[in-house]
């Protein structure tokens, strides 16, 4: 049994939920997962642990800072070891910016850090305007437009792709595998 640190970025639960069906894939193989989100006042080392798994949302073009100063602040640690990443972002529900060579904030945060996951993804994340703030909602509304998604008030649209998602954590159970 591998010990897999799960470090997860959510802002409205979505990369949270790509998290725990990432973590209850590796458990089906045997594996003791650990969910830690970024925000917790203590974040786990990579040490001591057989895989880590960085999910990170997206929100207005930025991965969370939290994410960026972890990644540089363990780069050793975690080009060390198998090691995996994931941005979950509402570009990615556009061909040809949902792969991680072609998605632009993933190539983005690679480009800002020295760690080099063995494993890197990108999701499309979902669109729940009624869930956010007057002020997150004119946003978020505005870089729809602009971007040419749905901006009628009142859409709910998950985007995700749930059977990459569940390949995603086949890969990352296989690497595993081919570690023991």
């Amino acid at each position: 049994m591998a010990h897999v640190l799960m470090l997860c970025s959510s802002t409205d639960g979505h990369t949270r939920k790509i998290c725990e069906r990432l973590g209850t894939a590796l458990q089906r193989c045997g594996h003791a997962v650990s969910l830690a989100m970024i925000e917790q006042a203590v974040v786990p080392a990579p040490i001591g642990h057989a895989l880590v798994v960085v999910g990170a949302r997206i929100r207005y073009g930025r991965t969370d800072p939290r994410v960026i100063v972890y990644a540089r602040r363990h780069a050793d640690a975690l080009n060390a070891m198998p090691s995996a990443y994931f941005s979950v972002n509402i570009v990615a529900r556009k061909p040809g910016r949902d792969r991680p060579d072609s998605n632009p904030y993933v190539r983005k945060f690679l480009r800002s850090v020295p760690w080099r996951p063995r494993c890197t993804e990108v999701f499309a994340g979902k669109l729940d305007y009624p869930r956010y703030g007057v002020c997150d909602r004119l946003i978020i509304r505005f870089i729809m437009w602009l971007t040419g998604g749905p901006t009628a008030p009142g859409t709910v649209v998950e985007f995700t792709d749930w059977r990459r998602v569940d390949a995603f954590g086949d890969a990352l159970a296989a690497a595993l595998a081919a570690k023991a």
